[in-house]
């Protein structure tokens, strides 16, 4: 019989401040990140420093919808009892511990990797709560996870998890209650992901690949129910600044929907948890822009949270991980094409 194991798992997402005097060091914090602001310290700090100080009474106020600070970190503990609890049933005869490691706010990755160290696990699993890849968020966050942890433990990596079968059948359910109850109104089904500039795309970053094919399975899915009929389309929200970013944006295909007479059901398919971008975002800014066009239906389907579809398809995945597997399509790379896909950036897998 084997021995039992100490295993940490690890849940890693962006974070978010607990309140008004943290947004401006957490905006500095994220700009700070040298995959978001590719530009050498000497230019990007200082650079980091001016636009938090810019954005920070803006953010203030968007957080204000949400009681002052993100509700993100209270989301992200739930998900990692949750989980833990998944893997203990999963795996009875080993001790499980989750931890979480916030990228740009608490609890950061430094002290997240001295509680690991001191709960001396045989294992690691590093579970990105980024389901589609990218390199300014999985990257990210596994570059400073190994830039910082000196403890014990092998680690292993759930690299991506954008094909999941329980966060196709999650993000499914939430579309069609969400459609069902509104009493299946006329609606084009918008998958809403967080946009990143194309030149990320460009230099092989395979994120905008991978969201087109959770958006695919997940409509595949909701057509089996829905019918033929179904009408979808995916977008991207948050735009920033001057660079191109992917599109269409999230406004323009809900302007499009409405000049062609239609509502519009939006699915956040790039988040797990409900923040600032779903709860802000899309709740207010989007459905206060579909009012003004005068769509008579503005739907939104929940983030999949802690729901027992996601969670378990969530531990699935964080099994196959902790015995090698460390994608859901059983360490399969994207497309040649896609040079940044993280199977060969920390995986070591062949080009």
């Amino acid at each position: 019989m084997a021995a039992p194991r100490r295993i940490a798992v690890v849940l890693f997402n962006l974070g978010g401040p607990d309140g008004p005097a943290d947004v401006r060091p957490f905006l500095q914090n994220l700009f700070s990140d040298p995959a978001i602001i590719g530009a050498p310290a000497a230019v990007r700090l200082p650079l980091a420093w001016f636009i938090a100080k810019r954005r920070e009474t803006t953010a203030q106020a968007n957080y204000a919808y949400m009681g002052g600070g993100s509700p993100l970190l209270k989301q992200t503990e739930a998900q990692a009892e949750a989980l833990a609890g998944a893997l203990a049933r999963r795996l009875p005869g080993d001790e499980v511990k989750s931890f979480i490691a916030m990228r740009y706010w608490k609890p950061d990755t430094a002290q997240t990797a001295q509680d690991v160290a001191a709960f001396a696990p045989d294992r690691i699993v590093l579970v990105p709560l980024y389901p589609q890849y990218s390199t300014a968020t999985t990257a990210s966050s596994l570059r400073a996870w190994r830039e910082t942890y000196r403890g014990p433990g092998e680690a292993l990596t759930l690299c991506c998890w954008y094909a999941n079968e329980g966060l196709v059948e999650a993000h499914a359910r939430a579309i069609l209650e969400t459609w069902t109850q509104a009493g299946h109104p006329p609606v084009r089904l918008l998958f809403s992901a967080h946009g990143v500039p194309q030149a990320v795309i460009s230099r092989g970053d395979p994120y905008q690949w991978q969201i087109e094919a959770t958006c695919a399975a997940v409509a595949e899915r909701v057509k089996e129910t829905w019918g033929p009929g179904l009408d979808w389309a995916l977008c991207y929200q948050s735009r920033v600044g001057p660079l191109k970013w992917l599109g269409p944006s999230t406004p323009e295909a809900i302007t499009t929907a409405a000049e062609e007479g239609l509502g519009v059901l939006i699915d956040p398919i790039a988040f797990v948890s409900e923040h600032v971008e779903t709860l802000v975002e899309l709740d207010i800014e989007y459905a206060h822009l579909a009012a003004e066009l005068g769509m008579q239906t503005y739907l939104r389907a929940p983030a999949v949270g802690t729901g027992a579809v996601f969670i378990e398809g969530l531990a699935a995945a964080t099994e196959k991980a902790l015995n090698g597997l460390s994608m859901t399509s059983d360490n399969a790379r994207c497309p040649a094409p896609f040079g940044l896909c993280g199977q060969r950036a920390f995986l070591g897998a062949p080009a």
